[in-house]
């Protein structure tokens, strides 16, 4: 346990202290507001604060729409092809919304499918450049459309948890559907509720790489990137990371009074399945519908990314669909200098960072779940925490660690991690980091997975001689190996798409992740786009088939894994 704080507070805690104490930190090492204040005295980044305060909270707010109807209609109905869309409602999580802003640039931009579409039945007489003109609301989209499966794995677990007997009473007493849901339904769903807007919100407030793609400079998180080089010789970086931390913490407090001061509890959860209604064929319809446009919206930026990847080169230009089509672009992405070296290094990372993960992991798994240690359930928030910790402020302390004791200029151990440097080495930071954001995955499969397991067999194991690292081994972790792989691939998966990490920590072609490689690729003219989609395509083949895996290996415990 000792050696367990020590790592999270060397790459945990000690990164986001370094990002507070540099935006109050003065020239003369004192205690300033200056450089805070400055963030809301200064036009561009107080309106920079408050697009990317707008974009959280209407993003939060779609998936809300989305999510809770759907949560409930899966929850207590049954209607045609219900199988097939609670798994194809999950389909946007196999693509990072920055990869999609590709495709919906041949969308929505003004001589995109839909203009063309448009001009061609006579609704416009000439294209409407939607993303120019309503970049705000295209980042909202797209990320609302990537993120609401999060609020709808959480809801639909809360569903599945409620005694159907309390609204069976209600029902008795004369209580409406409506009062039913309001008054019992969602107040005992919040807790879950909360938990899944949480990560939305913290998550679409700090998203670095949707606003980069749709060159949307006026929001934080990018002017945050966009002063990474002046780390040295300005404050300005600092103070924007500790005013967008500091603001993520408030918003969380305030929403834990406002939607979670109040507490409701069953006397137990269902000891009984709630009984699913049969929808009438015309209901039905309808309830599938909901579920066919949700999916069909949730798809279309990664359909336009398989299109793009599809389209040969300058074939997609006011056209409804590419007038020709190639493989060239796939054979690209494995073969073009930038994209091979990017998913070598992907790999590589992302392989590591999950080794680091499994051990640190099943230490914590075990500490939390088999002892009484003093101190254990502070371990567990601690290996929660990266979840609610924007993942742009995690990767701006790596970089301001970097730059201070021990691996400054002088120090023990320089040169062992560089970033900003002329020969910079960014490989453990990048693994480091990697680990950190992606470690609560294993943490809660393996905590799921020793809840369920008798403690009987280990203690067994060690009255026949064997000590406890040998019963651990040969007996609880291949008991609980299905939660360990679960969670290891849902690990690596996200890793291999990790996007603040990647594009701050990786400032050298040699070092690039994937993720980095696809957003430089998409900068550059002639087939860039086109390999930054195909290896996009190859990123949503890999995701798809990790997260089928994992949901079948975890069933309904899937929706654990995105709770803080």
């Amino acid at each position: 346990m000792a050696g367990l704080f020590l790592f999270f507070g060397a790459f945990l805690i000690y990164p986001i202290w370094l990002t507070v104490q540099g935006g109050f930190e003065s020239s003369n090492g004192g205690f300033t507001l200056f450089h805070v204040l400055e963030v809301f005295k200064n036009p561009v980044l107080r309106d920079g604060f408050f697009n990317a305060l707008g974009i959280a909270t209407f993003t939060t707010l779609v998936c809300f729409i989305i999510s809770l109807p759907l949560a409930t209609l899966a929850a207590k109905y049954d209607f045609p092809l219900k199988g097939v869309f609670s798994a194809l409602i999950l389909i946007p999580l196999i693509l990072p919304p920055f990869v999609g802003a590709i495709g919906l640039h041949h969308l929505l931009g003004t001589y995109g499918s839909i203009n063309t579409l448009l001009v061609d039945i006579g609704f416009l007489e000439k294209g409407y450049d939607f993303i120019g003109n309503g970049g705000f609301w295209a980042i909202v989209l797209i990320e609302a459309l990537h993120l609401y499966p999060i609020l709808y794995l959480n809801a639909t677990a809360s569903l599945a948890n409620l005694d159907p007997a309390l609204e069976e009473a209600a029902e008795n007493l004369g209580a409406t559907p409506w009062q039913r849901f309001r008054q019992i339904v969602l107040p005992l769903i919040r807790p879950g509720l909360f938990a899944g807007a949480t990560i939305v919100f913290i998550w679409s407030f700090t998203e670095l790489g949707t606003p980069l793609m749709f060159d949307y400079q006026n929001v934080t998180p990018v002017q945050i990137f966009n002063g990474i080089k002046e780390m040295n010789t300005s404050k300005q970086p600092y103070a924007l990371t500790a005013v967008m931390l500091i603001a993520a913490v408030l918003f969380y407090l305030l929403g834990k009074m406002v939607f979670g001061g109040k507490a409701y509890a069953m006397y137990s959860k269902a000891s009984v399945q709630a009984s699913v209604q049969k929808l009438s064929p015309l209901k039905g319809l309808f309830a599938a519908s909901a579920f066919a446009i949700v999916v069909g919206l949730a798809v279309l930026p990664h359909v336009s990314v398989v299109f793009t990847a599809l389209a040969a080169e300058g074939s997609w230009y006011q056209t409804v669909l590419p007038a020709r089509f190639t493989l060239n672009h796939f054979e690209g992405a494995l073969s073009h200098q930038l994209a091979v070296g990017s998913i070598q290094n992907s790999l590589l990372y992302s392989s590591l960072a999950v080794m680091l993960d499994l051990v640190i992991g099943i230490l914590i798994g075990y500490i939390v779940v088999r002892t009484k240690i003093r101190g254990r359930s502070l371990l567990d928030a601690l290996s929660m925490l990266p979840l609610a910790v924007p993942g742009l402020v995690m990767a701006f302390g790596y970089v301001a660690m970097s730059l201070r004791w021990p691996f400054g200029e002088g120090d023990p151990l320089e040169g062992w991690v560089n970033v900003l440097g002329a020969n910079p080495n960014p490989m453990l930071l990048l693994v480091i980091a990697y680990g950190v954001r992606r470690l609560p995955y294993i943490v809660r499969s393996t905590v799921a997975g020793l809840e369920q397991t008798s403690g009987e067999l280990e203690e067994a194991a060690m009255n026949l001689g064997a000590n406890r690292v040998t019963a651990v081994r040969t007996i609880i972790v291949p008991l609980i190996m299905a939660n360990l792989i679960a969670g290891g691939l849902l690990a690596f998966s996200f890793a291999m798409l990790e996007v603040s990490d990647s594009l701050i920590l990786a400032q050298r072609e040699s070092h690039y992740p994937m993720t980095k490689a696809i957003y430089t690729l998409f900068e550059r003219l002639g087939d860039g786009p086109y390999i930054a989609s195909a290896m996009g395509v190859w990123g949503m083949a890999l995701l798809g088939v990790t997260l089928i895996g994992a949901s079948v290996l975890m069933g309904k415990k899937m929706g654990a894994i995105f709770r803080v």
